[in-house]
């Protein structure tokens, strides 16, 4: 027994002893010790992505992205607002009451970069930011640019818009970040100061308190996580409790659009704010990955589905409405009007990763997976510096990517979801290992038995129908292999070294192969990626009678770049949906895309010069000619100029005219 302990200690377990390096070992959530999960993260470290669809995403981010808003963040005065309190400037303090949370976004992008590759100029930065900082630290912990001056004696008094917590808790994310990618404390340090403070001062028999926008639940689990400390958890428990509504005076409309101020456990349906509502959903999982509390998961289902079910957008969106940028009711789901924000698209994928480590289950993956590649991957241009705040999914050409906003959460959450990616990846149980993600990727870590291994994905996916996945453990070793069938793929083959592989495979689900692997085992996988129409539910009746076209994992949509014979997007039709589409894969094309055409009808007059209302038994229907509808990725629209716009295209019905 002695010597196999040794053994762990010295050789790939030692992730999961404590000691002074741990945190090399640590993933984008820390859930190796936490008790009511069944997958465990990977570091990113540990995984690199290669040439392929998501590393060129990447590079742009490390590249463009993240140094050009660094700039537009000191041009808009974000630091500054640090500086001004340490009297190293006198300039006013300048943005709304949240603008904290976006340097602390864009450190934590960093601190992701400083994971996946060591990059010593980006270090130096958030070194010098960190220490710019805390130098505005009071003594008691406090540390917030707006309470400050003639706004002092309004802390912690309006706590239903403040934001407090919620800078604070994107601190918290960032400093665990950085120490995950350097062992520096520093800055965690001062976040678990200000943690401290609130400790000592809030709390149920103490002064009351409210999270207003979620997301200090989910920093303070990963600062338990870090750390060990239980008060940090009990205190996310605190929140999530939604014990203090009477002592706060909240509304029944605040406790809607916050989604905190009653019990988490209370809650029967999403409603409200949209990012609220998957941030606190993550901190609610996190929360039951940690204590297994029954009512937590129950409720977590229940608003699982309802969202699946009834109040996400094909692209993985969420958020139906401008006002309150909130979620609306069941199959509420308008095209031009929809909100869509980047950061709820974000939320959504994060919130499905905790569910996923929860259980294991791929239709959490399935969603990472259409949010990712979708609505969060349209928030960002192709160049890496434009950004959407919303994410229609019909547009008549308005402008939508801009530099910067004024409220400006969106551009470094995307640019910290694409530097944490690789982490998402894969995940470990004791039974083996499981790949989440697909894309050229190479991962070199280990089994949880200690047994060194390595994995090779090679695929040209989500272009390509294939995926190659070399296995080389360390030593032969017996374990399985999990790999996700997406539910979009209708049949799905796997084979071994050439064999066909045994076993029931099922979309949506994970197919298992368990055998003794050596090094250099292969296996190949084949989806089918042949492209599908979708129909909505009968109830989203703005979607009644069109149809949507999905790839893979691709959202596909219409843009009035590519049909340049069309006096107007809108006046096209899809015909014939029994016929194939062709496929053609264009490398100069935004990027590189397969581009998708297809048969489709277009109205031989102006459907802008029809009557606006004209009685059906006197009014000829539309003569209609033939006409080719090419579909680029959603993804990439809006990227050649202000074009019009449609993932939801009518359907053609034979007789309406047609010549």
């Amino acid at each position: 027994m002695r010597s196999l302990f040794l053994l762990i200690l010295a050789g790939p377990m030692a992730w999961a002893q404590p000691g002074a390096d741990s945190w090399r070992a640590e993933g984008v959530i820390h859930v190796d010790h936490s008790p009511h999960v069944k997958l465990h993260s990977v570091p990113i470290r540990a995984v690199r992505l290669d040439d392929g669809f998501w590393a060129a995403r990447r590079r742009i981010n490390v590249e463009r992205s993240i140094p050009s808003m660094l700039v537009e963040l000191e041009q808009h005065g974000v630091m500054d607002n640090f500086r001004r309190l340490t009297s190293h400037t006198n300039a006013p303090r300048r943005g709304p009451v949240y603008t904290d949370s976006d340097i602390y976004k864009w450190m934590e992008a960093v601190a992701y970069v400083l994971q996946s590759d060591d990059k010593p100029e980006l270090r130096a930065t958030f070194d010098r930011l960190t220490n710019e900082i805390l130098a505005a630290q009071e003594p008691s912990g406090y540390l917030n640019t707006y309470y400050v001056d003639e706004r002092k004696d309004k802390r912690f008094t309006e706590m239903y818009r403040s934001h407090e917590l919620y800078c604070l808790g994107h601190l918290l994310q960032a400093a665990i970040a950085y120490y995950r990618a350097t062992g520096n404390r520093k800055l965690m340090d001062g976040g678990i100061r200000y943690v401290n403070y609130l400790i000592e001062n809030f709390g149920e028999s103490k002064r009351p308190a409210l999270t207003g926008h979620p997301e200090f639940e989910m920093a303070l689990v990963e600062l338990y996580r870090t750390t060990g400390e239980r008060k940090y958890l009990d205190f996310a428990g605190y929140f999530l409790s939604g014990v203090e509504r009477a002592r706060l005076h909240l509304t029944d409309e605040q406790v809607q659009y916050l989604f905190s101020g009653i019990p988490f456990t209370s809650r029967a349906r999403f409603e409200g704010h949209a990012v609220r509502a998957m941030y606190a959903s993550s901190g609610a999982t996190d929360y039951y990955a940690e204590t297994g509390d029954p009512a937590y998961w129950q409720t977590l289902e229940r608003l699982w589905k309802d969202l699946v079910s009834r109040k996400m957008y094909i692209t993985g969106g969420v958020g139906s409405r401008e006002a309150g940028e909130s979620i609306g009711l069941p199959y509420e789901l308008p095209n031009a009007q929809a909100y869509g924000e980047s950061c709820a698209a974000i939320g959504n994928m994060m919130w499905n990763w905790r569910m996923l480590a929860v259980t294991g289950e791929a239709r959490f993956a399935d969603v990472m997976e259409r949010a990712l590649y979708n609505g969060i991957n349209s928030g960002m241009s192709l160049s890496g510096t434009l950004y959407c705040y919303r994410n229609p999914l019909e547009s008549a050409g308005e402008s939508i990517r801009n530099e910067w906003y004024d409220t400006t959460c969106c551009p470094p959450n995307l640019e910290r979801i694409l530097a944490s990616l690789p982490g998402y990846f894969y995940s470990t149980s004791p039974r083996g290992v499981y790949v989440n993600l697909y894309d050229n990727s190479h991962l070199d870590w280990h089994l949880e038995s200690g047994t060194g291994l390595k994995i090779d994905q090679k695929t040209r996916y989500p272009w390509s129908d294939r995926v190659e996945v070399t296995v080389t453990p360390a030593a032969a070793a017996e374990f399985s292999l999990f790999l996700r069938v997406p539910g979009w793929s209708r049949s799905t083959e796997f084979t071994v070294n050439g064999t066909a592989a045994a076993g029931a495979v099922e979309p949506g689900r994970y197919f298992e192969i368990r055998r003794q692997w050596r090094a250099g085992d292969r296996v190949e996988v084949k989806f089918d990626m042949q492209p599908q129409l979708i129909r909505a539910n009968p109830l989203v009746r703005e979607d009644t009678g069109r149809v949507a076209v999905a790839r893979g994992p691709l959202v596909y949509c219409i843009e009035s770049a590519d049909q340049p014979g069309l006096g107007s997007l809108f006046d096209a039709e899809l015909a014939d949906p029994s016929k194939p589409f062709h496929e053609e894969f264009r490398a100069s094309l935004l990027g590189g895309v397969t581009v998708l055409r297809h048969i489709g009808m277009v109205s031989e007059e102006p459907l802008d010069e029809e009557p606006l209302y004209a009685a059906l038994t006197k009014s000829a229907p539309p003569e209609y000619e033939p006409a080719e509808l090419v579909f680029i990725p959603y993804y990439a629209w809006a990227n050649r100029g202000q074009d019009a716009m449609e993932v939801w295209v009518p359907l053609h019905q034979a007789g309406n005219g047609t010549r």
